[in-house]
């Protein structure tokens, strides 16, 4: 059962269209994370279900209802919103989390008993009679995710709420919160521009590019059998490859580059123009003095390029085309890898994604 659908919807600022979704639907208990560049309608879009900012087309439905003939007041009873900033009022830990059920009227002893329940739940029990300014960023940014649970809310909204904080606290938090959401079976739209928080937390990732819904689908079909060229980008596939499709027999492509052809698992018709997306981590590194690899596609090359990244090293491999691959350090430091040194890169047919163009 889908808990909120959006049909038709339009956003015109500046007589500008800046946000068109034709159809999102997210079901109950779902956890639904939107990526997407700076300004390609992530935090607009949160706006208008939120109801801060109303659409100039379409419509929102809440379990069905259109929320215009619901009422903006009785929606966002059903909701909770979580900003990058918690945006604390003046007061005590306490008060701040109970604000919204004091709003409601709801009973004094049934408050207590639910700001301290969340409290509790959130690790921030011994501060329920600190002063909000007195917080630290991690500390303020779990009162605001209290004082939304409290509240019951059916849906919760997110926009980039751990951005701000140190990494250490920030790991903690999302694991904490992961684990609230499982247990309350709240549904939740996060914005983030966290890839790895998105992979964490979402059962589906909507990616948003220039004002439109591009790709919604499951984490793993995103990122690695993304819809577009520019979605593949934007999810780290850093080979992009311009080809045609020559051959297909038994669900084998062959696409050749002009300079090389490429095996793919896939089922596309001769003759169609395709991108060769290949992720760095799909492709390994191999000396002229190594076995053979088991992998169909093998390109003979010279690297012209290594920038660590952390544990990791990218290592680009001028094959005729540049292939992009990403080694442990240790593995660049066995294999005395430079600019310059000569190295076969393979990949698995399974491994290559097409897409139109």
């Amino acid at each position: 059962m889908n808990i909120l659908e959006v049909k038709g919807l339009e956003v015109i600022r500046n007589a500008m269209k800046v946000l068109t979704v034709e159809h999102l639907a997210v079901a109950e208990k779902e956890t639904l994370a939107l990526i997407g560049p700076n300004g390609a309608g992530k935090s607009t879009l949160l706006l208008v279900l939120s109801r801060l900012l109303k659409q100039q087309a379409g419509t929102i439905l809440y379990r069905g209802q259109d929320v215009s003939t619901l009422g903006d007041l009785a929606y966002r009873r059903k909701i909770g919103l979580v900003l990058q900033d918690p945006l604390l009022l003046d007061g005590s830990v306490f008060d701040n989390v109970a604000s919204g059920l004091c709003f409601r009227r709801v009973p004094k002893a049934e408050i207590h008993q639910r700001v301290d329940d969340w409290l509790e739940k959130l690790g921030i029990r011994h501060l329920r009679n600190r002063a909000s300014r007195a917080l630290s960023g991690g500390e303020a940014q779990r009162v605001s995710l209290a004082r939304a649970f409290v509240l019951d809310p059916d849906l919760l909204l997110l926009d980039e709420p751990f951005t701000a904080l140190d990494t250490p606290t920030r790991l903690r938090l999302l694991e904490d919160f992961r684990l609230l959401v499982r247990q309350s079976g709240v549904t939740v739209i996060f914005v983030t521009h966290d890839q790895n928080e998105a992979l964490l937390l979402g059962d589906r990732i909507g990616v948003m590019m220039a004002g439109r819904l591009a790709q919604v689908d499951q984490p793993e079909i995103v990122f690695n059998a993304p819809a577009s060229a520019e979605v593949a980008e934007f999810v780290g596939v850093e080979t992009i490859i311009p080809a045609r499709v020559i051959h297909q027999a038994e669900g084998m492509v062959i696409a050749d580059t002009g300079t090389f052809q490429v095996e793919v698992v896939g089922d596309c018709r001769v003759g169609q123009d395709v991108y060769i997306c290949i992720r760095p981590e799909d492709v390994t590194l191999l000396l002229d003095s190594d076995g053979s690899s088991s992998a169909r596609n093998r390109l003979e090359g010279v690297i012209i390029r290594t920038t660590p990244q952390g544990p990791l090293e990218r290592v680009v491999v001028d094959c005729g085309c540049p292939i992009v691959a990403l080694i442990t350090r240790a593995s660049a430091t066995q294999m005395k890898l430079q600019t310059g040194t000569r190295v076969r890169a393979s990949f698995k047919a399974s491994s290559v994604h097409l897409v139109g163009r």
